[in-house]
């Protein structure tokens, strides 16, 4: 198929790899047009605007930030609407509102266009192995006629219900992980605090109840308090807003989200919203009197 990408930040670029690495006709587009060479590197062609690379293509993917950027490069004057062709389906694997989703997909319907919304979860490390987890809203056929496409940058793709339910089920995902992240955090301080082998607890309770991929994949960087990517604590942030957006509209409390969240903004604050999100030990470590406080 031939493929739009836009959007070639620490997710989409390896996502975009895998995409033509698939046997796709691939054509990327990004704000920044120097983040585009490593992909072009690799046989990609490039376009200077969204609507550029929409021109021709059966399928766009979009991969950026937060909701305006997801409706300026779709829906903006020189946005992928303009470019795509009757028939075409739009992918967003970005992580936005549920409601503008659904609100993008109305629009592109009146074109003839088909959207699925399928937001991520895995970080750098599973967009680059294209084995994320894919969480997919939208119709069932138009689903299944991308499916070769899903499965070529995850490897859990699942339908969850119609446009906007990836969206909310991404917001389930966040919520959770918050929660986990801040309990791995408290749990490894107790040990660093005890003076116990940290390494000796930490694989003693990870074959365990409380093994996790963030207990897997991100407790030595709460034990040695060194944070990289990952997944941008900013980003997780702007991810735990549409969570607790979303909760507050259904009335449902979910108050160690919001706890979680209030420790990213302070981190955010600090200028360390661009380390990994397990960067919420470092709050932990300093109230538990192991690090002082940079602030």
């Amino acid at each position: 198929m031939k493929i739009g990408f836009i959007g070639m930040g620490t997710m989409g670029a390896p996502m975009a790899l895998n995409v033509l690495g698939a046997g796709h006709e691939v054509t990327v587009h990004n704000r920044t047009r120097e983040k585009e060479e490593a992909v072009a590197a690799e046989g990609a062609g490039r376009a200077a605007t969204p609507k550029e690379a929409a021109q021709g293509a059966d399928v766009v993917i979009t991969n950026v930030s937060d909701t305006p950027d997801v409706e300026a490069i779709v829906l903006g004057e020189d946005g992928a609407i303009h470019g795509m062709k009757e028939g075409s389906v739009l992918i967003d694997v970005s992580t936005i509102s549920p409601i503008a989703t659904k609100q993008i997909a109305e629009k592109l319907s009146e074109k003839g266009i088909s959207m699925l919304d399928a937001p991520v979860s895995g970080g750098s490390e599973g967009a680059e192995k294209g084995t994320l987890s894919i969480m997919v809203g939208g119709d069932k056929n138009v689903f299944e006629r991308m499916l070769p496409i899903l499965e070529a940058m995850g490897s859990s793709v699942t339908l969850v219900g119609p446009i906007g339910s990836g969206q909310i089920t991404k917001a389930i995902n966040q919520t959770i992980i918050a929660g986990t992240y801040a309990a791995v955090a408290e749990g490894m301080a107790i040990g660093l605090a005890a003076g116990i082998d940290i390494e000796a607890a930490y694989n003693a309770v990870k074959g365990g109840a409380a093994g996790s991929w963030v207990l897997t994949n991100r407790a030595h960087n709460m034990i040695n308090n060194e944070y990289p990517l990952g997944f941008r604590t900013r980003l997780h942030r702007k991810d735990l807003g549409i969570a607790l957006e979303t909760a507050r509209d259904l009335g449902v409390p979910i108050p160690v989200a919001a706890y979680v969240e209030q420790i990213e903004t302070s981190l955010v604050k600090r200028g360390l919203g661009d380390e990994d999100v397990s960067n919420v030990a470092r709050i932990v470590r300093e109230q538990a009197g192991l690090d002082e406080s940079a602030s």
